[in-house]
């Protein structure tokens, strides 16, 4: 396997029965996501492109075809061994933050590394740090809450970094966000991917965040189709 690849699926395909009828959500879908690369994929409401993140995390698995994450299957993998990897490789973006109100930004950001069992204490400096990166050293206090939307989504994205993953996730990451917040999300997260050697892959609607993206895809009919073209 080249070593520079995160994430890839080939030939991937869900279908669903609806009653006596088979629908075709997919039909044999290659993707290929490298270390620090930043991909999108766009899509009108109702294309699949939450489908296909599900399927790229392992929280579905395709009726035929596979993804592999660091060179691991999904397919091949227990429930409980999924869950372990997407916790260490993987890291999540989602539309709405998810950020649990009961607690603080930086308690919320040391959560995937307390479920990982890192030191409390390590886990702290290394929480701080990422607060600190997207812009909020002094919000380590604050309940979502107590925060805009943008810094709750800079919470998410510092939580999604939180174990150093070997890719992130987007589900329309700046959906509810005006356009000046959307501008610096995007420009975060241009700056993430290359400070940390990782990959991006963000579901969106939006089609100008196609501008600073290394490759994009149309989710249309059941199939990608390029839109540009990678350049790392």
């Amino acid at each position: 396997m080249n070593n520079s690849i995160v994430l890839e699926c080939r030939e991937l395909s869900k279908q669903y029965q609806d009653g006596k009828q088979v629908v075709d959500v997919f039909r044999s879908i290659d993707l290929t996501l490298n270390k620090g690369e930043a991909c999108a994929i766009v899509g009108s409401s109702g294309s699949g492109k939450t489908t296909l993140l599900n399927l790229l995390a392992g929280l579905d698995l395709a009726t035929t075809g596979d993804v592999s994450l660091a060179g691991f299957s999904w397919s091949s993998m227990k429930d409980s061994k999924r869950a372990k990897m997407r916790n260490k490789e993987m890291g999540f973006v989602y539309q709405f933050h998810h950020l649990l109100p009961e607690f603080t930004a930086l308690e919320n950001v040391l959560m995937p590394m307390w479920i990982a069992g890192m030191d409390k204490k390590e886990a702290k400096q290394r929480g701080e740090k990422l607060l600190g990166q997207v812009g909020l050293k002094d919000r380590f206090n604050h309940k979502p809450s107590q925060l805009s939307g943008g810094e709750r989504q800079r919470v998410a994205i510092a939580r999604a970094l939180a174990n150093r993953p070997a890719c992130v996730l987007m589900d329309e990451p700046t959906g509810n966000l005006d356009e000046t917040t959307s501008l610096e999300i995007q420009n975060l997260i241009n700056t993430l991917k290359t400070t940390y050697d990782m990959a991006f892959l963000v579901v969106t609607h939006d089609e100008k965040m196609l501008s600073w993206m290394d490759c994009a895809y149309r989710l249309s009919q059941g199939a990608l189709h390029p839109l540009k073209q990678t350049n790392v």
